[in-house]
């Protein structure tokens, strides 16, 4: 693996960040948890096609999704 992380793992984060951040309004866990939920729901929403598209320079994906390096 190159570093980058597998759709598979980040879905599994993703399904992780739900259900802290129900635990977390369900008082059940800490509010760190809640900080845990915000920085990687960040994370996964600056990845978007959308935000990349709005920021200056789009990164380009391979055939699986991931960011590719640019060739300089």
């Amino acid at each position: 693996m190159s570093g980058a992380m597998e759709e598979t793992t980040k879905q599994v984060l993703d399904a992780a960040s739900v259900f802290t951040m129900l635990g977390t309004l369900g008082s059940i866990l800490p509010p760190i948890a809640a900080i845990f939920t915000i920085v990687w729901t960040g994370i996964r929403i600056y990845e978007t096609d959308t935000v990349q598209s709005l920021t200056t320079k789009k990164r380009k994906r391979d055939a699986k999704g991931r960011f590719v390096k640019d060739d300089d």
